[in-house]
């Protein structure tokens, strides 16, 4: 609970917010994981739209939900999907230039060996 005690300091009239009891994570729990959520989506669309928007293998693009990033050049210093939405932009931005765009399927396909990206999409040529 917060209360508000108007305050004169040095003439000027201020309102300070004074905390009853500490706040704990379990007060804010839920507000906490909706903002970590609705930042993941953020961070989500604008790497879609960084990394040209539709699936680099085939094209698809319909649903950003359904595009992967997948590790491609250097090594990878941290999971996009994994602790990558809580960095900041500039280090996620540095983490995308070694992926590539790619729909679930083609990804799936990758992953099993059944197709590979071609030399144009591996030397980052296309976008």
């Amino acid at each position: 609970m917060v209360e508000r005690l108007p305050v004169r300091i040095s003439g000027i009239a201020v309102i300070i917010n004074i905390m009853a009891d500490k706040r704990k994570y379990a007060d804010r729990r839920e507000e906490l994981i909706k903002a970590v959520a609705k930042r993941r989506r953020k961070i989500k669309l604008l790497a879609v739209e960084y990394k040209g928007g539709k699936c680099q293998i085939c094209g698809y693009n319909k649903y950003p939900g359904a595009l992967d990033l997948h590790h491609i050049y250097g090594d990878k210093s941290f999971g996009i999907g994994d602790k990558g939405y809580t960095r900041s932009w500039e280090k996620v931005k540095q983490e995308l230039d070694k992926c590539i765009l790619i729909c679930a399927n083609c990804h799936r396909e990758i992953e099993a060996g059944i197709t590979q990206p071609s030399e144009e999409i591996r030397n980052g040529k296309t976008r």
